[in-house]
């Protein structure tokens, strides 16, 4: 059957532009401070607050600031933050182990967050990257990143990250078989509230750069993760792994990195119709920064229409370094 959806004159598409109260009304999607993500960077120490180099305007923030820091996102509402921490390099090594020390930095973050905000949301981190010598996600048996040894490491990491409080947990590691292991492990520990947001599709990608130099994993990377992370030029590969995933446990799933990969976030949208997030990398937060900066874009327009465009492509949340400023944006 043929639709006719009019002819000029008669129909005039601008009409519903026309001001301001008509644009909102006939709005498609919207954004709101529910759909963001805050990732929090920690460190060590007592009154620290060390800027990311590459990263304009974030810092790296010690635990006695933390509270303080983190009240701003609290009373606008953001639903969530994401903890990841820059982890010493004595405490570092080729297993990664300092993971599973219950009294490690993310742990002792997550307590005093829970202590001090019990209704937001903390999301930790699982892999290994932050916490070995090698910058890998996972432990190495000659010369190659071992799966199955590695999924023994994340359960540890899982169990005392949710002992300490975590709401979510994010494994990011692109392990085959992580999120069974992780939810049965959880579930036996009497865990069975603990939500997991799959990194399902996490592309091996040039935009995690300023994100390595926050968590100190650049510089101690050895080779790159092109065996476990995905290949940017595969869009079927990723829709195999969101089903593994959810098959297997996955509460929640995750594309990221965001802008560049619209298309895998709407595919993943569309054939599974589960609560999909997007991450917002720190090389996409750079580049809009730098443009900022150096005046050839407006601000505040450009994060919010950047925002904009994953809840369009089907996204039910954003991670974004943004979220603090966009929420502000959102409430003025």
């Amino acid at each position: 059957m043929t639709i006719n959806l009019g002819q000029f004159p008669r129909t005039r598409l601008r009409r519903n532009r026309f001001d301001d109260a008509t644009r909102r009304l006939v709005a498609e999607h919207r954004l709101g401070i529910d759909d963001l993500i805050w990732p929090i960077f920690i460190i060590e120490g007592h009154g620290q607050r060390i800027p990311v180099t590459s990263m304009p305007e974030v810092e790296r923030v010690s635990l006695d600031l933390l509270a303080a820091h983190v009240q701003d996102a609290a009373e606008l509402g953001i639903p969530a933050v994401a903890l990841f921490p820059a982890t010493p390099a004595e405490k570092k090594n080729a297993e990664g182990t300092e993971s599973a020390n219950p009294e490690n930095l993310i742990n002792r973050a997550a307590r005093l967050l829970k202590r001090e905000y019990p209704h937001l949301l903390i999301v930790g981190d699982v892999a290994l990257d932050p916490y070995t010598d090698h910058g890998h996600d996972g432990v190495i048996r000659r010369g190659y990143v071992a799966n199955d040894d590695t999924l023994a490491a994340l359960v540890k990491q899982s169990l005392v990250q949710a002992e300490a409080g975590m709401d979510i947990l994010a494994p990011s590691d692109m392990m085959d078989g992580r999120i069974g292991t992780i939810r049965a492990a959880l579930d036996e520990a009497g865990h069975i509230h603990t939500r997991l947001m799959s990194y399902a599709a996490k592309y091996a990608s040039a935009f995690y750069g300023p994100f390595r130099d926050a968590v100190g994993s650049g510089k101690s990377l050895t080779g790159d993760k092109k065996t476990y992370q995905m290949d940017p030029a595969n869009t079927d590969e990723a829709l195999r792994e969101v089903a593994f995933d959810l098959a297997e446990g996955a509460d929640m799933v995750m594309v990221k990195p965001g802008m560049p990969y619209l298309d895998i976030v709407r595919r993943v949208h569309e054939r599974f119709g589960v609560p999909t997030f997007v991450y917002q990398v720190s090389g996409e937060y750079s580049m809009i920064m730098a443009a900022v900066e150096r005046g050839f874009l407006d601000r505040e327009r450009a994060i919010l229409e950047s925002l904009l465009g994953f809840k369009r492509a089907g996204a039910a949340g954003v991670l974004t370094y943004f979220a603090v400023e966009a929420a502000k944006a959102m409430k003025s």
